[in-house]
């Protein structure tokens, strides 16, 4: 009796003081393994007397029980302090700022298509939309473009092999004036509108792409004067371009859609090979550089909307926006607004919270 209950002292004592799993697996098959102590005690059983094995016997099982009994509380322990350390290893600090997650950017286009509503706003104007396939009287015959007119060419313009119902032709629109068209034929004036969009020319370079945004506005009413286009203009590139110095030179030019027509000038300087808008073109270091284009509405393309031309006048002018975009932001390169390179983007792009304000002001 007195040497099992040695031997169960021992191993207790061990399988107690084990450091790890690996350790308490080797004490277990030591004592309860196929070549274990306890279970050669347990075989030892067979070559004694009744009587001995009657005493023998249950002081051998008392010893494996206990023995069994001590593994399995060290084995919780050390499962317990395991999972203690690798909690502690993998505990979060809520304390701590969580990784930023990507955030996307608004394009400089739609940013400067929502400062150009903005301005517009405040002045009374409208935005109004058109869709981007459209037929050609709209974008060009109700516009007194004629038929020989080289916008209408081939390799200029973008045309379906389909026809409306009316037997039309169908094209991407070259500018967003059929918008204007659409809107004089569906709405009594007086009318303030600016029709901002995409547009569609056979046309790329540096300068130039297949697809670009433009933005026109238009205004119907009794007594409209070039005065009011003036004042429209300066009111707008001042907000803007957010400078009180723009100044504008109107240069007598053509198109078929305005009479009498206007390009617009404004006054810039170089500054680190950069374009700044704004002083009189004629100042030292200044120049004029072209902006935008404008006029009087053309008395045929009123009447072409079901209007009558003397009780109605009016004035148009358009503008790209991807130039605007270019000239306040400091791009170079037409192309890149449509290259999708994160890189550009995530330069000239801006925060989505980034909303436009006249009050807050309209750039970032």
């Amino acid at each position: 009796m007195s040497d099992i209950q040695a031997i169960q002292t021992r191993l207790v004592d061990d399988i107690a003081a084990a450091s790890d799993l690996d350790a308490l697996e080797a004490l277990r098959v030591a004592a309860l393994g196929k070549a274990g102590s306890i279970t050669a005690l347990l075989k030892s059983l067979g070559g004694m007397t009744p009587d001995e094995r009657q005493v023998q016997g249950p002081q051998i099982h008392t010893l494996r029980e206990a023995v069994t009994a001590a593994l399995a509380d060290r084995k919780s322990a050390l499962d317990a302090a395991a999972l203690d350390i690798k909690l502690a290893a993998e505990a979060i600090d809520m304390s701590l700022p969580d990784d930023a997650a990507p955030r996307g950017s608004v394009h400089p286009v739609s940013q400067v298509m929502d400062e150009l509503a903005e301005i517009f706003a405040d002045m009374g104007f409208a935005v109004a939309t058109g869709p981007e396939i459209e037929d050609d009287w709209r974008n060009f015959t109700a516009l007194n473009i004629p038929e020989t007119h080289p916008a209408r060419a081939m390799h200029d313009t973008f045309y379906f092999p389909d026809t409306d119902a009316e037997g039309r032709a169908m094209l991407l629109r070259t500018h967003t004036s059929p918008v204007q068209i659409r809107t004089m034929m569906s709405q009594e004036p007086p009318i303030r509108i600016i029709a901002p969009g995409r547009v569609y020319r056979s046309d790329s370079d540096a300068t130039h792409t297949p697809m670009f945004h433009q933005v026109e506005g238009l205004v119907i009413d009794r007594g409209i004067h070039m005065g009011h286009l003036k004042w429209t203009l300066e009111t707008f590139l001042k907000a803007y371009f957010e400078r009180d110095d723009i100044v504008l030179r109107l240069r007598p030019s053509y198109f078929p859609f305005t009479e009498p027509s206007a390009e617009v000038d404004v006054g810039y300087k170089q500054e680190k090979g950069r374009r700044i808008v704004g002083g009189h073109g004629d100042d030292d270091g200044h120049a004029w550089m072209e902006l935008l284009g404008s006029g009087m509405v053309n008395r045929r393309v009123i009447a072409n909307c079901g209007l009558d031309p003397d009780e109605w006048q009016g004035f148009a002018f358009g503008v790209g926006v991807d130039r605007l975009a270019m000239l306040k932001y400091g791009m170079d390169d037409l192309r890149a607004f449509f290259d999708g390179d994160l890189r550009w983007l995530s330069h000239y792009g801006f925060g989505a919270l980034s909303v436009p304000t006249l009050s807050g002001g309209i750039s970032a």
